[in-house]
């Protein structure tokens, strides 16, 4: 079965983003660049078996919303549907973890394995994050090291020190 999966890209503080909906809900949020853009849709189309109508998505334009609010620092947390079309079951289940991690806090790799109920799941827990195909809405940034370091994040530490920035400081505000 090929999903349809719509995209839109934006321009954010953490640089461009591609979003891609399908009729569900959103299906990937990823970091890119301008000049990237038809090497991920490629990516895409493999990866979700998918093909890319050229027709408009509302939820592409929700997102729109939800990501203005959120980097304006009026939004802590996102309403918009997700439609994960893959991912192990192990996969899925690390995901879950990482949207009960609240707004602005951070847990370290270990916590989160702990939180999944198996301590010994470290390094495959942090090679679950880094599969997750919807940033921001499924927050992997909030996942650091144990010594409170801020590691492994595929779209690039700065990135992720910035996105902490702007909920620590929301919460304060």
């Amino acid at each position: 079965m090929k999903y349809e999966i719509f995209t839109k890209t934006y321009s954010t503080p953490v640089g461009l983003l591609f979003g891609g909906a399908t009729k569900r809900g959103i299906a990937f949020l990823e970091f890119s660049k301008k000049n990237l853009l038809s090497e991920h849709k490629k990516k895409n189309e493999k990866k979700f078996n998918a093909v890319f109508p050229e027709t408009p998505n509302g939820y592409l334009d929700i997102l729109e919303d939800e990501l203005n609010e959120y980097f304006a620092k009026k939004r802590k947390n996102f309403d918009i549907p997700l439609d994960i079309i893959k991912g192990t079951d192990f996969q899925r289940a690390v995901w879950k973890i990482l949207l009960k991690i609240p707004y602005g806090k951070t847990v370290s790799y270990q916590k989160q394995a702990e939180m999944l109920g198996n301590i010994k799941a470290v390094r495959a827990v942090a090679n679950a994050n880094g599969t997750n195909s919807i940033v921001i809405l499924i927050p992997c940034h909030r996942v650091i090291g144990k010594n409170g370091s801020l590691t492994g994040f595929g779209g690039g530490l700065w990135r992720k020190e910035l996105l902490l920035n702007i909920e620590r400081e929301t919460i304060r505000a």
